[in-house]
């Protein structure tokens, strides 16, 4: 009979997740998971292979609040539709730091893309094309670049190098989805921030 353990998979994940919240990924140890467990390190290893699984679940966890937030903001209706998934995404840089850097800050050269990205890709192209009217060949190169620089504001506010408030920050990611929407659709299509 396998043994019982005290805590979940999931307890585990919640546990391993305020530790990289708190002190950053490094900080995730098996010996720092035992002591926010208050337990040995046993029932982490009776429950995961290695920390390497650990850590991999804590990336899927940190993924799925992000997806969580990004929905949210988009169904929130502060800002349209595809303004609202570069909001979403410097927010959550702000307000979770750590695991913003977990996620996007770190060497991915030799992960595969993960099952969900093409699919997320496709909703982000459609609501570019549909704000534009551009072919999907220009909506990818429009994203591209948008993400671009949205990835450089959210990594700024995330490393500490800036703290601009939210008004700033829509005004900023608006300036350029209007100078691109000017660049690929013309004079007659630049007006709004869809």
């Amino acid at each position: 009979m396998p043994p019982k353990f005290r805590f979940t998979r999931e307890e585990m994940i919640c546990a391993a997740v305020d530790i990289v919240r708190e002190s950053g990924a490094d900080a995730l140890t098996a010996r720092a998971l035992a002591a926010k467990l208050g337990c040995s390190a046993k029932p982490i290893f009776g429950l995961f292979q290695n920390m390497e699984e650990v850590r991999a679940a804590v990336i899927e966890e940190a993924n799925r609040l992000y997806q969580d937030r990004l929905k949210k903001a988009v169904v929130e209706k502060e800002y349209p539709p595809y303004k609202a998934t570069g909001m979403a995404y410097i927010r959550f840089a702000k307000e979770e730091t750590e695991l913003f850097k977990l996620l996007y800050m770190r060497d991915r050269s030799r992960e595969a893309p993960p099952p969900t990205e093409a699919e997320e890709l496709d909703g982000l192209l459609s609501l570019v094309q549909k704000a534009t009217g551009l072919s999907r060949e220009d909506a990818f190169r429009f994203h591209l670049e948008t993400w671009i620089y949205v990835h450089g504001i959210a990594t700024m506010i995330a490393t500490g190098y800036l703290d601009w408030d939210p008004a700033f920050v829509s005004d900023a990611v608006t300036d350029c989805y209007l100078g691109l929407k000017y660049r690929f659709c013309g004079e007659e299509k630049r007006n709004g921030s869809d």
